[in-house]
């Protein structure tokens, strides 16, 4: 499971890119990831977490 914050499950969002001329093409919006250090069931492991999560305190960080 790539990009996607393994808290909350955020990931890839797509839409389109309109031009000035209302030409569409296809984009994404990747969430903005970190790998951090993290108390998971009271072991240290790295995962992959938004930066949304990090700031409300969802994730214990280990020390």
């Amino acid at each position: 499971m790539a990009r996607v914050c393994e808290v909350c499950g955020k990931g890839k969002v797509s839409g389109n890119n309109v031009s000035h001329s209302n030409r569409h093409t296809k984009r994404t919006w990747s969430p903005n990831l970190r790998n951090v250090k993290a108390a998971v069931e009271g072991t240290p492991k790295t995962i992959k977490v938004c930066t949304r999560c990090l700031r409300s305190g969802k994730v214990q960080r280990a020390v």
